[in-house]
């Protein structure tokens, strides 16, 4: 049985950075911030969940019908991740590009411990707690742990990012997926490219606490599995369920920031009236509500919020909100399988896209497009998109970030070139200029 004990405590910076510190004596940590951003579909404003009990590790074979009867089995909270590459699950495709990070395709975990921040509360949640086990790393908490040592054996200033294709092969890429468009066989794909870096060594921790200060994303997540890790700057929900409730909230539609505020009022408002945005964004909105219409009771997939404009510290961003409602009696893992991967990170038709981006992509997406959230014991659950994120492999000394952009017929080589650059520079600032 699970106990639960809350405190109160006002010092958020310190009491978040003491306790994303705290949990890196465990062997599995998710941490889940919306960094205040008051989502009007939160439960938390920060939550850590470590130590597992029990967990599924697992490749795309079966990994939905084996992640089912985990979940059903386990009637608790369990956390973890779907990668990109459980589309293979889903539909008949394969992924054989090169995997520099090599995160096993699926994991979930249920946590002995799990401690959430609410306003000015810290709530304790621990299964299986041994005598006063909550009072003991509540005090080890709240005291000015020491700092991390950062290990590296050479300066993160030396960090040379390569690009997993160059200019004239992206150019060339993009035009054959322009050509797949005129014929008709997509009308939008999301191409990615991978930014990577060998033979150096990081602190995690570090990179992920200067990632969320520039960034501050409302879906910012710190994983760590063993020795591959995740820092996680997303702006994006794919996919939460409440009691009888989906939500889905794609991102598409970018446009820099500006430090002139006049400046930057004409950015958000010339994002918020771009043809070719708005199209980028309708058509996955079209996309999610299919998805959705495939686990909804008939009748009440609707949107409740289209092309709207969200302002975040380095980009404003298009978000569109689809609602929907379910049998509660249905599987929550067979929800997500109805809609997995996202459509924001696929294109239309879904099928057909994710074959061309096989295709013409240079590496395995895995853990990034894909996502990392959790279950509920009630079977609700909700999850992220992995984008604006550095994935670290330490055994191996890898590094990589990714970045990609929707292709639709209006779209033209240059212009995505720059859209990707603009979205891999918070990863990009983070390494080199520690």
């Amino acid at each position: 049985m699970r106990k639960k004990i809350t405190y109160s405590f006002k010092d958020l910076p310190f009491l978040k950075d003491s306790m994303l510190q705290w949990a890196q004596q465990y062997y599995e940590v998710v941490w889940l911030d919306s960094n205040t951003h008051k989502q009007k579909y939160d439960s938390f404003d920060a939550l850590i969940a470590v130590d597992a009990l029990t967990s599924i590790k697992t490749d795309h074979k079966n990994a939905f019908e084996d992640l089912k009867t985990y979940q059903e089995q386990t009637k608790d909270w369990i956390f973890g991740y779907l990668t990109y590459d459980l589309k293979n699950n889903v539909e008949k495709l394969e992924s054989t590009n090169f995997d520099g990070v090599e995160f096993p395709e699926l994991y979930f975990f249920q946590p002995k411990k799990i401690i959430k921040i609410k306003g000015d509360s810290l709530e304790f949640d621990y299964l299986n707690m041994v005598d006063d086990e909550i009072e003991e790393d509540y005090q080890t908490i709240i005291k000015k742990l020491p700092s991390l040592e950062d290990n590296l054996q050479r300066s993160v200033k030396d960090i040379h990012i390569k690009m997993r294709i160059f200019k004239d092969e992206y150019f060339s890429k993009v035009t054959k997926m322009l050509d797949h468009i005129k014929r008709g066989a997509i009308y939008e794909a999301n191409f990615c490219q991978e930014f990577y870096a060998e033979n150096y060594a990081i602190n995690p921790v570090k990179v992920y606490q200067k990632l969320n200060d520039i960034s501050k994303a409302p879906f910012a997540t710190f994983l760590k599995l063993d020795d591959k890790y995740l820092m996680c700057a997303s702006p994006e929900r794919y996919l939460k369920k409440m009691g009888s409730k989906l939500i889905s909230q794609p991102i598409k539609g970018t446009a820099k920031r500006a430090i002139n505020k006049e400046e930057d009022d004409k950015l958000k408002e010339r994002l918020a009236q771009d043809e070719k945005e708005r199209a980028e964004n309708i058509m996955i909105v079209d996309l999610v509500r299919n998805d959705l219409s495939k686990s909804a009771i008939k009748g009440t997939v609707t949107v409740e919020e289209l092309c709207k404009v969200y302002t975040f510290d380095q980009v404003h961003q298009m978000i569109s909100t689809v609602i929907a409602h379910v049998d509660t009696a249905k599987s929550p893992v067979a929800i997500i399988k109805d809609s997995f991967p996202m459509g924001s990170m696929t294109g239309a038709p879904k099928v057909s896209a994710m074959k061309i981006i096989e295709e013409l992509e240079a590496f395995k997406r895995g853990l990034y497009s894909g996502s990392v959230g959790y279950f509920t014991p009630e079977g609700d659950f909700d999850f992220n998109v992995v984008i604006r994120s550095i994935l670290y492999n330490q055994s191996k000394k890898y590094i990589s970030f990714s970045v990609g952009s929707a292709i639709t017929a209006k779209a033209t080589p240059e212009n995505e070139y720059q859209e990707c650059l603009l979205k891999a520079k918070a990863m990009r600032q983070v390494l080199e200029d520690n």
